[in-house]
């Protein structure tokens, strides 16, 4: 089985792109098979060098690898050319300077069903001559057949004037010269398929891939977003970058697009890429659209974060501060127990790695006492909760997290207030937020001499106002 992944770079690996490449990177390992990457970059308006590593980045971030090329369809250019002057020669294709005005008025002529059919000239652009009868029928493991009468197909022009081909006959017969077996790509290249395989005949008629059978296709089911709507950047990420910067692991984004329009067939939703590459058959690829659903995706990634080591997760999260963030120096300066220790106590509470420092950055200095959260727990009850904390906390012989609990603990009980009453006042002082790790494992991490440090700092902050009755 040979498969390729053959990705237009005019722009970055899209989501929809990015399940084209995994199923077909599944299949090919399922099958023992072989996958070929072929860029296809005929465009050379929109194609530059910039969109091409953008897909090459996006394939290693998503760790699907290949085992030919790059193959750059531009540098097939002398074969394309080769092959459509046979085409010429052998009278399957004629040069016809009809224009799209020219098609037009045919039809009104013959019926709006009738099929195009032009002059042979000397010059102007390339036609592929259509017979006139029969039908090309399109076989697909997905959808089933679809047939395609040749009288209602119009001659397709497979090259310009200038003899630069055009995309249906370039990957037709990059197609046969690879030998692919199986094209596996989105629905929305099944009207392109019935002028492929009619370019793959004429081909054929001239003794080129001798003994190749058609390919078998499939043609994947339209990705939408939640409200059933065609997907775009209006449901969010729409990119592979987008979903890396936004703090994905590969491995959750792996499961989670294997999933859109293809079922293990337990309902299982959490497998392992290893699992996948089991399980997955184009048999059990559904018709119907499916639905990308960005909540979804961080609910699975969530679960994926609090099944990993902390030591795993401590270089993924560093690994991700490197890449997006400035203040990977602010960490790659930190005491790596620490920082461990921070990512350990916060694993519970994040779903992607770009949470981590919101919620945990405070342990390494970063502390800006935010004035909503200041005004709502430093007035003067969360005030006075923050001093007997204080003198609570510096009165203990040993500062680890089973003392603070007992002792903040105690303090709620003692004061007959609910747990946030004096919770959040600390966490506010510690964190300058009122959203952190765990306040036990928070105030454990921090130790003794910064926590009241920092204790003292947020009194000295609030505590004029809060002395006058003023919340601040």
């Amino acid at each position: 089985m040979r498969l390729r992944f053959a990705p237009s770079p005019t722009g970055a690996l899209h989501i929809g792109g990015a399940r084209t490449a995994l199923f077909n990177w599944l299949l090919a390992r399922h099958s023992g098979g072989q996958l070929v990457l072929r860029i296809e970059d005929t465009d050379k308006e929109r194609s530059t060098k910039e969109n091409v590593e953008q897909i090459l980045e996006a394939l290693r971030w998503l760790e699907l690898d290949w085992d030919e090329g790059p193959i750059f369809q531009s540098e097939r250019a002398p074969r394309h050319e080769q092959v459509l002057e046979a085409l010429l020669d052998a009278g399957h294709a004629y040069r016809s300077s009809a224009t799209a005005d020219d098609v037009k008025v045919y039809k009104q002529r013959h019926g709006a069903d009738c099929g195009f059919r032009g002059e042979q000239e000397k010059e102007g652009a390339v036609r592929l001559r259509v017979p006139d009868e029969g039908a090309t029928v399109v076989h697909d493991v997905i959808r089933g057949d679809t047939r395609f009468e040749h009288v209602h197909l119009d001659d397709p022009v497979i090259a310009r004037a200038d003899g630069s081909v055009l995309y249906n006959f370039a990957v037709a017969i990059d197609d046969l010269d690879a030998g692919i077996t199986h094209v596996v790509r989105g629905e929305d290249h099944l009207s392109n398929t019935p002028k492929q395989l009619l370019v793959l005949g004429a081909a054929r008629a001239l003794g080129l891939g001798e003994g190749a059978q058609e390919p078998v296709y499939a043609h994947l089911p339209l990705l939408h977003g939640p409200d059933g709507k065609k997907l775009s950047k209006r449901h969010g990420a729409a990119s592979v970058q987008e979903l890396r910067d936004a703090g994905y692991l590969a491995e959750a984004v792996r499961n989670y697009i294997a999933l859109l329009g293809w079922g293990a067939g337990d309902d299982a939703t959490v497998l392992s890429t290893e699992e996948l590459i089991k399980r997955f058959t184009l048999e059990r690829v559904s018709r119907n659209p499916a639905r990308f659903d960005e909540t979804k995706l961080r609910w699975l990634n969530g679960l994926y974060i609090r099944t990993m080591n902390a030591s795993e997760l401590t270089a993924r999260v560093q690994a991700y501060l490197a890449l997006t963030d400035a203040r990977a120096a602010q960490l790659a300066g930190a005491d790596p127990a620490l920082t461990q220790r921070a990512v350990e106590i916060s694993q519970e509470k994040i779903a992607t790695l770009a949470e981590f420092w919101p919620l945990a950055g405070f342990v390494f200095g970063e502390r800006l006492l935010k004035p909503a959260a200041a005004e709502r727990w430093l007035g003067v009850e969360g005030i006075e909760a923050l001093r007997g904390v204080r003198a609570a906390l510096a009165e203990l012989a040993e500062f680890d997290q089973v003392a603070i609990a007992s002792t903040l603990e105690g303090l709620v009980e003692q004061r007959a207030v609910k747990p946030r009453e004096i919770y959040q006042p600390l966490r506010v002082a510690l964190t300058g937020t009122t959203i952190s790790p765990g306040i036990f494992e928070s105030v454990a991490l921090l130790g003794p001499e910064e926590t009241l440090r920092r204790i003292d700092a947020a009194l000295n902050h609030c505590a004029p106002a809060a002395d006058t009755g003023v919340e601040s």
